[in-house]
């Protein structure tokens, strides 16, 4: 019986089949998949009257662009090659929503949940002051952010020692993305990368020949969805989803469980009833289900693993009965399951692309740090001034009168968080479309992530040559 790839080898095997379809040069391609640079560390924090060994990473996959950009992951399943191949997909995520950064990772082997807040504070500004200390981190070197287990609390905790640190950099905020809204944050980072995972569907489920080819009508609409996971990604996706794109959530998987309503589950009602419960079972008209894994075979339309990667493989890829997969966690399909759902032909929205707006709000809020202005600050009065005089002119003209309800909504100068939804919104449709376009042109193509997968390698290799990085 063959071992079945781990997380690396499934991104590698990934990148070779898409390789395989380009022109590019041997060795160009070789410098695109290395590890640039793998910093692995291991440092003490004091635990009460005890000292623990903390293991931690941090890998810069690819220096084409500067700063490197990618989240800082707390699991007790972090490994190096798992840090790598996650550093590997930031680099290609951020060249498919051409995102000009470089592809980094971190991850520190611990469980959150076993820590208190006083030790995960502990660890985190340990970790960041070993980062600064071999300069892998800074605003022009190397940008993290959340990830799994992390989030902008985080973030704050790292900012704050890296100002200890580098106190006279007047672009220090920009050391790190994801922060509190009041500690140089943006406005709509923390739904980011489940708001993109809703875009990324609805244009997929634009293309009417596309969804005639799985059985679908075009739009969300009343289609049915299954979420596994209810982190920071999973949350936003299915809010999103269920507010704005009206789909019908029948099944939702945690930590303690999946449960199940074909008539549709209420995603609001069912956080809140974890948040009273500290569990989502039992949730009133939902069936709990034997196994919190169940829900990557239910039958429904569309399917969303937001956990971790490897969730489907090849020993349960034949049982997946959804139409479209949309990753929003990262590698959550093994090399080998992909090629038996491709056979299946079902629709794969590959994670390099599916949840890439965290990395996109991310670059948003970078850019605020340096230019050390809200978004919106500018321009948001004298567009609502303007609005105002078009709307007087339209009275004056018809000698009718608008209601304060629609004069207020139609002179609405923009928000920053309007702005960030906008631009990513922007982003990830362009980044589609590119995609969609090489899959249905380019020949031997025949899924979304190999397409996705020649879209960064074009654009990554052209700054290779362009740049004159290879002499």
């Amino acid at each position: 019986m063959t071992r079945e790839p781990n997380f690396l080898e499934s991104v590698s095997r990934n990148f070779d089949k898409a390789a395989g379809l380009t022109d590019l040069p041997q060795g160009l391609l070789a410098q695109i998949k290395a590890c640039n640079s793998v910093y692995q560390m291991r440092f003490p924090v004091r635990m009460g009257k005890d000292y623990k060994v903390i293991e931690a990473y941090r890998v810069q996959h690819s220096h084409h662009r500067l700063p490197t950009k990618g989240g800082i992951r707390y699991s007790q399943k972090v490994n190096q090659e798992e840090v790598m191949a996650l550093a590997s997909l930031m680099t290609y995520k951020c060249a498919i929503v051409d995102v000009p950064f470089g592809g980094a990772k971190g991850g520190v082997k611990i469980s959150p949940r076993e820590h208190t807040a006083a030790q995960l504070q502990k660890i985190t500004r340990r970790y960041t002051a070993e980062l600064v200390r071999k300069n892998f981190i800074g605003p022009g070197i190397d940008v993290p952010a959340p990830d799994y287990g992390t989030g902008p609390r985080e973030m704050a905790w790292i900012l704050d020692t890296y100002m200890t640190f580098k106190g006279g950099d007047i672009d220090a905020a920009g050391c790190v993305t994801g922060k509190p809204v009041s500690q140089h944050g943006i406005a709509g980072r923390t739904e980011a990368t489940g708001r993109g995972v809703y875009y990324s569907i609805r244009e997929a489920m634009s293309h009417a020949d596309d969804m005639k080819a799985i059985g679908l009508t075009t739009g969300m609409e009343g289609k049915t969805m299954a979420i596994q996971g209810m982190g920071n990604v999973g949350h936003y996706t299915a809010m999103i989803s269920q507010k704005e794109g009206g789909v019908k959530i029948i099944c939702v998987a945690e930590y303690e469980g999946a449960i199940y309503n074909k008539d549709g589950i209420d995603f609001e009602k069912l956080v809140k009833h974890r948040k009273k419960t500290k569990s989502i079972l039992d949730f009133p008209g939902a069936t709990n289900m034997k196994s919190r894994k169940d829900v990557l075979t239910v039958e429904c339309d569309i399917l969303v693993p937001a956990a971790l990667e490897g969730q489907i493989y090849k020993g349960n890829a034949k049982q997946v009965k959804a139409k479209i997969i949309a990753e929003a966690a990262n590698g959550p399909i093994t090399a080998d399951a992909e090629d038996i759902l491709l056979k299946k032909d079902i629709m794969i929205i590959p994670d390099m692309y599916c949840n890439a707006g965290g990395v996109t709000v991310s670059y948003f809020e970078w850019l605020k740090n340096l230019s050390h202005m809200r978004f919106g600050r500018m321009e948001k009065r004298f567009d609502q001034a303007k609005y105002m005089d078009i709307i007087a002119m339209v009275e004056k003209t018809t000698g009718k009168s608008i209601g304060k309800k629609e004069k207020d909504f139609l002179t609405h100068g923009a928000d920053e968080v309007d702005l960030v939804r906008s631009g990513l919104e922007e982003t990830m449709v362009m980044a589609y479309d590119q995609i969609r376009t090489i899959k249905k042109r380019k020949k031997g193509v025949e899924d979304l992530r190999s397409a996705a997968f020649i879209s960064a390698l074009n654009k990554i290799s052209s700054d290779y040559l362009s740049l004159g990085i290879f002499p």
